[in-house]
């Protein structure tokens, strides 16, 4: 699939690090370095402005060296960029841990997948299937 792409940072564009990796590795494009304070968050430009086709999304997902490390995650994880938006890719990043953590310009700070999706059309009706989990709410299911 080829997606129209814009480049205003000074990095190359995202590349996927292995031959069979979803996500693309976003890359911070800022002027100095940021000091992301513990439980604050930041909105990171990428330079990158993306034209999706209809049907598909991007969808912006936390590292997981970053998060599992350094408590680094993506606020609103999966972010979506819609198909019909232009402006640039930004990263909203939140830091979760009790230490401070800086950003250098170039770090890798997300992943970028591109998925499919379908738009629906609603069906009102009286009653849903039954099903054997039924109405049950969250961890109904228990442990297994």
């Amino acid at each position: 699939m080829k997606i129209k792409v814009i480049n205003k940072g000074r990095h190359p564009l995202p590349q996927y690090a292995t031959e069979n990796a979803a996500g693309l590795d976003l890359k911070a494009n800022i002027d100095s370095e940021i000091n992301l304070g513990s439980l604050e968050r930041v909105i990171i430009p990428t330079g990158i402005f993306l034209e999706l086709p209809p049907g598909f999304e991007a969808q912006v997902r936390p590292r997981s060296g970053l998060a599992a490390k350094h408590g680094i995650t993506v606020l609103n994880s999966p972010g979506t960029i819609d198909a019909d938006y232009r402006g640039e890719v930004g990263v909203i990043l939140v830091n979760c841990s009790k230490e401070s953590f800086r950003i250098e310009d170039g770090e890798r700070i997300a992943q970028l997948v591109v998925a499919k999706y379908e738009q629906i059309e609603w069906q009102q009706v009286e009653e849903l299937s039954d099903t054997a989990r039924g109405a049950g709410g969250f961890g109904h299911t228990g442990k297994s």
